[in-house]
């Protein structure tokens, strides 16, 4: 039986606005097995940001139980889970995040500095560019490279520290529709060499196309789940 990567239980995201609570997230549940493909859809300020923070552990609950990798990490403190996101979750953002004064190679490595691995950080950081297709743009700085070459050193630096999850944030949001497509193979080719589970917020429905199952959330509630 395939094991259960993330299972979330009747989660709840409220923000205060105006002297208002207002409900972003209401009463989601769901379970993404261990080297499933997911896609995240639903219109602009639906809750996909959002549920990913939550799934992330960038932000917490206002109500519910969220476990990830077998870990509850509803109330996990905040030094728990720095070292959850640094050894299980990698995190893909659709404005790359780069750090502007590191070249490509540095900006791989950054991850490992805080981790058990961070004597090999060089060796690691150059074999995920490597399996990116830009072991010839390793000394060049974000500003020197492509969209498309940006978003593919922001997906090494996501998996240099090899976790078991992958999030990703309108990953083709500003590329074009070739780079678009390369990044998909590229997420179908990490998929397969490491068996990651893979999450991904998206308008794009190239992306719910590729996708093995599709969560589709409206006004903060799952509406829908099943194929594309």
């Amino acid at each position: 039986m395939t094991p259960i990567a993330i299972e979330a239980n009747h989660l709840t995201r409220q923000l205060p606005l105006g002297g208002e609570i207002i409900p972003v997230l209401n009463d989601v549940s769901f379970e993404i097995a261990a080297g499933e493909w997911i896609a995240l859809t639903g219109p602009s300020g639906s809750g996909k940001s959002t549920l990913l923070g939550l799934l992330a552990g960038i932000d917490t609950p206002s109500s519910g139980k969220l476990v990830i990798e077998g870990q509850d990490i509803t109330r996990m403190p905040e030094q728990h889970l720095a070292r959850l996101r640094n050894q299980k979750i990698g995190i893909v953002f659709q404005s790359f995040n780069l750090i502007p004064t590191l070249t490509a190679q540095e900006n791989v490595e950054v991850p490992l500095y805080i981790h058990a691995k961070r004597r090999e950080a060089a060796a690691l950081a150059q074999e995920m560019l490597d399996l990116v297709g830009l072991s010839d743009r390793r000394r060049h700085r974000p500003h020197q490279l492509s969209g498309g070459q940006q978003q593919r050193v922001a997906i090494a630096r996501a998996l240099v520290t090899q976790p078991q999850i992958l999030l990703a944030d309108e990953p083709t949001g500003n590329l074009d529709s070739i780079n678009g497509e390369q990044v998909l193979a590229l997420f179908q080719s990490l998929r397969q060499r490491f068996g990651l589970t893979i999450i991904v917020a998206t308008h794009d429905p190239a992306i719910a196309r590729c996708a093995d199952r599709v969560l589709h959330l409206h006004d903060g509630r799952l509406v829908k789940t099943g194929t594309h």
